[in-house]
């Protein structure tokens, strides 16, 4: 197999998935990206560097998230390079409920199949964004991660499908991101296994409706962002989080946990927007950033083999 000589970098937006009632299905895309920039080695050994969030953290061997869903990725297109180059700038915060490790996925992903000459074909974005959610187990963050914007997650005869649509440009966000994370693992295992009809209709019914607030009535996005499923669920381990949305909402914001949390997410509008972020608790960070319309980007591309190289050895430089 030839795969392209040169560097190939590939940036993927932070999300905030589920938006209250919109449990395991529903994404937003945020404007604050980690980048990764990807390169076929010759040795046998990869080499591996994080600037940003995780520096000093994360593993720098072939445990690191990129480099295993890369090798996922790899085996999908029928090809397996000799080592990687792996050089990591990430923005998104870790266990904060906004989907760095389904930026990591699709980082990787996307990164496999650009230093495969063809590699959207044998990958389009479809298969790429059903291999991704595979590896992440749920759709809700890396839909908006693979494809920006506001998007819809779903199932479909055992295969991760998702539908893109448009945001009012009236809405804006704001992200209260905490110091201290929580383990996403935590914060599902609080789940309850069964949950009561009605409440499971309640949300069902404002899941729609938030599709439409976003997509053209923000003015019903307070009511649109109600939850009765998940976020009460999930107090014991973000109280302080729960009671900055629930002060949020009483001044008739509409607040949510991000994700698996403990971030808050305000969704409001642009001239509410730096107000909101006024109200940022002590040692919490205030996230300002437009809604993204893009997923993930191929800022560079390596270059594809002449025909003579590809006639002999693969043997990247």
């Amino acid at each position: 197999m030839i795969f392209v000589c040169g560097p190939v970098t590939v940036s993927v937006p932070a999300t905030s998935a589920n938006l209250g009632p919109g449990f395991d299905a529903l994404g937003l895309a945020l404007a604050h990206r980690d980048q990764v920039t990807a390169e076929v080695l010759a040795g046998d050994r990869s080499v591996i560097t994080v600037q940003g969030v995780g520096q000093g953290q994360v593993p720098l061997d072939e445990g690191h998230l990129v480099h295993r869903t890369m090798q996922a990725a790899f085996e999908v297109m029928g090809c397996r390079p000799p080592a990687l180059r792996l050089d990591c700038v990430n923005r998104v915060p870790h266990a904060r409920g906004l989907g760095s490790s389904s930026a990591a996925i699709v980082a990787g992903v996307w990164l496999a199949r650009a230093l495969v000459p063809g590699g959207d074909e044998l990958l389009d974005d479809d298969a790429a964004f059903a291999l991704a959610a595979d590896l992440e187990g749920h759709p809700d963050n890396v839909a908006p991660a693979a494809f920006g914007g506001f998007t819809v997650a779903f199932r479909d005869g055992g295969r991760f499908r998702a539908v893109r649509l448009a945001v009012d440009p009236r809405v804006h966000v704001v992200a209260f991101v905490p110091p201290v994370g929580v383990a996403t693992t935590v914060a599902r295992g609080l789940l309850p296994d069964t949950v009561p009809h009605h409440d499971a209709a309640h949300n069902a019914g404002r899941a729609a409706l938030l599709v439409a607030a976003l997509g053209g009535r923000p003015d019903l996005l307070l009511a649109a962002t109600e939850d009765r499923l998940h976020q009460s669920c999930r107090g014991p381990a973000m109280p302080f989080s729960l009671a900055l949305v629930d002060a949020l909402r009483a001044d008739g914001l509409a607040a949510v946990v991000s994700g698996a949390g403990p971030t808050v997410l305000v969704l409001t509008d642009a001239a509410g927007q730096t107000e909101v972020a006024r109200r940022v608790p002590a040692g919490w960070d205030a996230l300002v950033v437009p809604i993204d319309p893009d997923g993930a980007l191929v800022e560079r591309s390596g270059r594809v083999p002449d025909a003579a190289a590809a006639a002999g050895e693969n043997r990247p430089d």
